[in-house]
């Protein structure tokens, strides 16, 4: 498996219609906590997923929502 930074954004009058387009969906990224910036102004929303491929980890995602996001994949690293 490959890790991938999802990196979504909307503005302030999609904020409604990016949550209410995970109702419905079977994703493991439902229920789960997530980093966002929509209750500070910033209207992003980041995930960290396990993916075979890019088109996978988007999959994770609602249409209308991954048709606005970008991937890319990552790994860790510790910071000197």
């Amino acid at each position: 498996m490959t890790r991938y930074l999802l990196a979504h954004r909307h503005t302030p009058g999609e904020c409604g219609i990016v949550f209410a387009s995970f109702k419905g969906l079977k994703s493991p990224l439902r229920h789960q906590v997530t980093l966002a910036s929509c209750r500070t102004g910033g209207h992003a929303i980041w995930w960290t997923v396990d993916a075979q491929n890019e088109a996978e980890a988007l999959h994770l995602l609602p249409c209308y929502v991954a048709e606005r996001t970008t991937v890319d994949r990552v790994t860790e690293v510790q910071i000197p």
